[in-house]
């Protein structure tokens, strides 16, 4: 089950998160995802809080398939944008062959370690042959409460390639950088895409 704190914070703060993430057209990293993506594909949008990226993926032509945890979010995400969000868990990835790309930006960090293998797994068996995982996580070692009270699982690169490679992805992109989020801590993150080996 999803930490209730980090839920019930989300749920709160659902408005001003939409504030925060809101761009006129998509950022380096979702064009990026949008142009790895074949015309009218599918993609899961794990964790999609107010859906900033469904409503850009939608835009290029592409289906997404936006889920989040917070029952809010996914109201805020359909009152304001029609997007057809559901509230859904990461333990809720189920389907085979369903997406040409998930879009998993900075929403497993909130994942029991432990259990990431296991949805890198699923994320692998949702995926179509080739199919693409963008994979946003912030760095560093253990497990730990922001200044809002989110709990993260922070991950070093080698760890998170590792369990990658093991649920049969081939990762094609890295990206370290340092950004502010809706905590006002600058704080260290990765940026990884992956794709599902055929032969896997």
């Amino acid at each position: 089950m999803p930490d209730a704190k980090t839920i019930a914070i989300y749920n709160e703060k659902a408005a001003e998160y939409a504030a925060l993430t809101k761009t006129a057209k998509p950022d380096e990293s979702l064009q990026a995802f949008i142009d790895l993506m074949p015309e009218g594909g599918r993609v899961l949008d794990l964790g999609c809080g107010p859906a900033t990226a469904s409503v850009h993926m939608r835009a290029a032509g592409l289906s997404p398939d936006p889920v989040d945890a917070s029952p809010r979010m996914v109201e805020f995400a359909n009152q304001n944008h029609n997007i057809g969000a559901r509230v859904a868990t990461f333990d809720d990835i189920k389907g085979t062959d369903e997406y040409d790309g998930v879009w998993a930006n900075f929403s497993l960090l909130h994942a029991p370690r432990q259990k990431l293998p296991e949805h890198f797994s699923a994320i692998h068996q949702a995926l179509k042959p080739a199919g693409i995982l963008h994979l946003g996580m912030k760095t560093g070692s253990g497990t730990a409460r922001d200044a809002i009270e989110r709990l993260y699982t922070y991950v070093s690169i080698d760890e998170l390639k590792n369990m990658l490679t093991n649920a049969g992805f081939a990762i094609v992109f890295t990206r370290e950088g340092v950004e502010k989020g809706l905590a006002g801590t600058a704080d260290p993150f990765v940026i990884m895409r992956a794709k599902k080996e055929t032969n896997a």
